[in-house]
């Protein structure tokens, strides 16, 4: 059985409310082993100083060498400001069909310029795990804008989303599973 690892990779101390909603939400989602991993490793080249933000590239190839033993998938959470190079941010990036995913909090904090919203930030971050682990196990985008799987390129997209697959992404998920790739290492 294939199991995913939740890892806070992040410069601040982890929320381990989250961390436990996550867990929760992979499990009832892909119907798997979750569990969350306290590694003191950090990414150290990720950075870029040019852009003042981190490649999720380096981070995913990072989190492939560091994840720990005998892991299924891993799923490095941060509160570090991603990119790639052909975009200006990134909530997130996942090797479709491998092992590991990384999602960053910092832009999903609420946007309106008052206090933070815990719930909220927490509601955004799990939806967006939810959708790198699902391209971990081979999914792709998803035209329906409800469906976790749908492209997010900004807050009210990600807020639109609901937190499961819809019913075409399920039969696909299902499908991925019976013919193994699901469990691809």
């Amino acid at each position: 059985m294939v199991e995913v690892f939740l890892w806070w990779i992040g410069s601040g101390a982890a929320d381990e409310d989250l961390l436990t909603e996550l867990r929760a939400e992979v499990t009832r989602v892909f119907e798997v082993g979750a569990r969350c991993w306290h590694g003191h490793e950090r990414p150290l080249d990720s950075f870029d100083p040019r852009r003042q933000q981190h490649s999720s590239t380096r981070i995913l190839r990072w989190l492939i060498e560091a994840r720990p033993r005998h892991s299924g998938k891993i799923v490095g959470l941060t509160d570090a400001d991603l990119f790639i190079p052909i975009l200006t941010f990134v909530y997130g990036e996942a090797q479709l069909g491998g092992r590991a995913a990384v999602v960053s909090t910092a832009r999903l904090a609420s946007d309106n310029g008052f206090r933070l919203d815990r719930a909220l930030l927490r509601e955004r971050t799990v939806k967006e795990a939810i959708h790198e682990i699902g391209h971990t196990f081979g999914l792709i985008h998803c035209e329906r804008r409800t469906c976790v799987m749908s492209r997010s390129v900004n807050l009210v997209q990600v807020d639109a989303k609901d937190r499961g697959l819809c019913p075409d992404c399920r039969r696909r998920y299902a499908e991925l599973r019976e013919q193994g790739q699901h469990e691809h290492e």
